[in-house]
């Protein structure tokens, strides 16, 4: 075989490569880590009815190629969330939902401490280069205003701060119209956790901010 074959022959197959290579790199997977409590994780529901899973349906149906990990523990609080974040982001992490703060309401923690995980958490993600959807959480009334008015600031403060995307609430998709107690048969019996239809609308809600944060790690 002559040089000028042999020429054209590498040429060619350098060609190929690289349109492979490059088709590779358009289609690369997004990878991203849900860090949440018990409604991540998928409590009191078959798997393939959780929270991640529904999601993670719901996205691909929209032709997003993405992969989620659920880093859901159920009773986790925001200081538990501040604890594993470090190594829920792994180096194929690239970007993060963060759902927490629901336990601290539970147990009556202080907001000041509860502002200072969550702030430990998206400084986490900063550091790694993470994109972040922060999802906010409201205090029920018993607590008093002052609580209420200070914890209810936490998320949307710390999101402003951070400028990563914010949803007002995990339960936004149970509230449409505002009658809550419509929204009563979408919950499980315990009336803190939603059943499968639930999370299904809780999905449909939030599944569009979370393409948001899909495309923002494209833009990295």
């Amino acid at each position: 075989m002559g040089y000028g074959a042999v020429e054209v022959i590498r040429k060619a197959l350098m060609s190929g490569l690289f349109v492979c290579c490059g088709f590779a790199a358009t289609a690369e997977q997004v990878v991203i880590a849900a860090l949440g409590d018990s409604l991540t994780q998928g409590f009191g529901l078959l798997e393939q009815d959780g929270f991640v899973p529904q999601l993670q349906r719901w996205l691909v149906d929209q032709g997003a190629n993405v992969r989620l990990i659920n880093a859901g523990v159920s009773g986790d609080t925001t200081a538990g969330g501040a604890a594993r974040v470090g190594w829920t982001l792994t180096p194929e992490v690239d970007g993060m939902i963060v759902a927490l703060g629901g336990n601290d309401l539970l147990r009556g923690i202080d907001p000041s401490v509860s502002r200072a995980n969550v702030e430990a958490i998206l400084s986490s993600a900063q550091e790694a280069d993470v994109e972040v959807l922060l999802i906010g959480m409201q205090a029920p009334g018993n607590y008093g205003p002052d609580y209420k008015q200070t914890f209810d600031a936490i998320f949307p403060d710390l999101a402003q701060q951070y400028q990563v995307l914010y949803a007002d609430s995990f339960f936004e998709g149970l509230q449409a119209g505002g009658d809550l107690r419509a929204a009563n048969q979408f919950m499980q019996s315990d009336g803190i956790h939603p059943n499968s239809e639930g999370v299904a609308r809780i999905v449909e809600a939030l599944g569009p901010i979370v393409l948001e944060l899909v495309d923002a790690t494209k833009q990295d």
